[in-house]
């Protein structure tokens, strides 16, 4: 017979026998997409069929005589060991899944099956493999590992997403409370109604883009939101979309310089969702970096196109971020952290706007601290280039109230909306909107309350709470956690902190204001405080 003859009888050979079953036999192993290979009990390979070429690329005279560690990867040849002496003392190796490596180096994994030959006498003389390549198999389960995990992860961010819903939705509630409460006060000034009627109308409109947001994400993902389209003046949109940003980019003292055509070329577009664009990512850029800072926005013309660019020098993108900044709900994974405000779907929206105007957006940043940019390129009607026109705007001032009640923030609105309040109420406030802010402020102010934000740009307020705890003016003082995250385990990680109470937002004024009558010497650490 040839080389590919078959292997020894797994039982002994008998006389019995026939030249018929013989050639049945080996027609079987030849035919065989399996690797079928014989081999000594010291590793010597007896036998090589044709899916054993098939599937390790040796030719039956390349691979016969030879060790079967011509197939198997060096930090296996153990594995090759222990199964050798299993077959030795007669034991059979069934559907084991492992490693072979072909003759072009390439890894396969297999099934693989061991029987011992045993000789006329019952004697082990040898050893049958039956090897299947399961490469298929394994990428089939690889992809459902991911499908699985992808499902886990999308489902561990919807989770996340709807505590978040729940946080930023609250968060526009509280200075309305302490509004509402300055407008019943009696006494309020005319100056002071009007400021309640400012906030009443910002924390309204900051509402409101939030629940626009989710419905224009929603409709955009049912491929349901239909643009009105028409020639449309991009100086006019850009206007509009820093008129909308305009107050965070003034709270926040950013320097805005805007780069535009005169005057402006007209594209096909919807103006509004255009302008919700160019907003969206004004705002997000001004969120992220940090105050005093600069945020660019310029338009070019390049050939058919006209590209823009929103531009900051604020906190950055991690190169990890990178390639997920536009996945909705990507906010989630460190809300608590970046405590800056939104849902997560801005970005998403802007993406969704931005192809369904034919267009394209990509994020480039060269790592944490580091600054963005945000490009968008859409398809131009035809108009002749122009000259560019630059504008400055470094208006906005933050007001910084001194009184008693040290209140650690960093929305300033938010904060001098309490200040203010509890000023009417005869308290002496001071505010710091970061967390090193106000240890400095502590030993020179001694408050008797603290009220805590958790979410801090440079410290989490968790860890600022536990150092308050080891000052001379700290140890005693009334720590209060003001927070959007409500659930059993919040409260908990704040008593454990050193908080005295944990308040979850939106806050109603009176319950602050009661809180403060107390002014009690801080309770014990971990105490059942309120929580709202």
């Amino acid at each position: 017979m040839p080389e590919t003859s078959r292997p020894p009888s797994s039982t002994a050979d008998t006389e019995s026998d026939s030249p018929l079953q013989l050639a049945l036999l080996a027609a079987i192993v030849e035919s065989s997409d399996d690797a079928i290979v014989s081999k000594t009990l010291d590793g010597r390979i007896l036998s090589w069929n044709a899916g054993a070429q098939r599937i390790f690329g040796y030719r039956p005279e390349e691979a016969i005589g030879q060790s079967i560690t011509l197939i198997i990867p060096t930090e296996l040849h153990a594995e090759e060991r222990r199964i050798l002496e299993k077959l030795r003392q007669g034991e059979r190796i069934d559907h084991f899944d492992t490693i072979r490596v072909s003759k072009d180096g390439r890894r396969i994994p297999i099934s693989l099956t061991v029987s011992p030959v045993r000789d006329s006498r019952g004697k082990i003389v040898a050893a049958s493999k039956v090897a299947r390549d399961i490469s298929d198999r394994k990428r089939a389960e690889q992809a459902l590992r991911e499908r699985e995990e992808a499902l886990r992860e999308a489902d561990r961010r919807k989770d996340q997403f709807l505590a978040l819903v729940a946080h930023e939705l609250r968060n526009p509630l509280a200075p309305i409370r302490y509004a509402l409460a300055t407008w019943r006060k009696p006494g309020t000034t005319p100056e002071q109604r009007k400021r309640a009627e400012e906030i009443f109308d910002r924390q309204l409109t900051q509402m409101a883009r939030l629940l626009d947001d989710l419905l224009d994400i929603a409709r955009i993902t049912r491929h349901s939101l239909e643009l009105k389209k028409a020639a449309t003046d991009l100086k006019a949109v850009m206007g509009v979309a820093v008129e909308t940003a305009r107050p965070l980019l003034d709270a926040k003292q950013h320097t805005l310089e805007l780069e535009l055509p005169q005057p402006g070329p007209s594209l096909q577009a919807d103006a509004g969702r255009l302008a919700q664009v160019f907003s969206n990512l004004l705002i997000n850029a001004a969120k992220y970096t940090d105050p005093g800072g600069r945020v660019r926005l310029s338009v070019v013309r390049e050939g058919g196109q006209m590209v823009f660019s929103v531009s900051d020098n604020g906190i950055g993108i991690a190169p990890d971020m990178l390639p997920r900044v536009f996945d909705l709900f990507a906010q989630a994974d460190t809300a608590l952290e970046r405590a800056q405000g939104g849902l997560g779907v801005g970005l998403a929206l802007v993406r969704g706007l931005v192809h369904l105007h034919g267009g394209s957006i990509e994020a480039r940043s060269e790592g944490m601290g580091c600054g963005c940019e945000f490009i968008v390129r859409l398809p131009l009607d035809s108009a002749p280039a122009q000259p560019g026109e630059r504008l400055t705007a470094t208006d906005g001032l933050l007001v910084t109230k001194e009184r008693r009640v040290l209140i650690v923030a960093d929305e300033a609105g938010a904060a001098e909306d309490c200040a203010m309040f509890l000023g009417l109420h005869g308290h002496l406030v001071q505010i710091a909107q970061a967390g090193y802010r106000a240890l400095e402020l502590g030993p020179r102010f001694h408050p008797d309350v603290v009220l805590l934000d958790i979410g801090l740009p440079d410290i989490d307020g968790y860890e600022l709470a536990r150092t308050m705890r080891t000052t001379e003016w700290g140890a005693s003082v009334t720590l209060v956690a003001l927070t959007g995250w409500g659930q059993e385990e919040d409260r908990q990680r704040a008593f454990q902190s050193g908080f005295d109470y944990h308040l979850t937002k939106p806050l109603q004024p009176e319950r602050i204001e009661t809180l403060l009558q107390a002014v009690l010497p801080a309770a014990t650490c971990g105490s059942a405080g309120p929580a709202a």
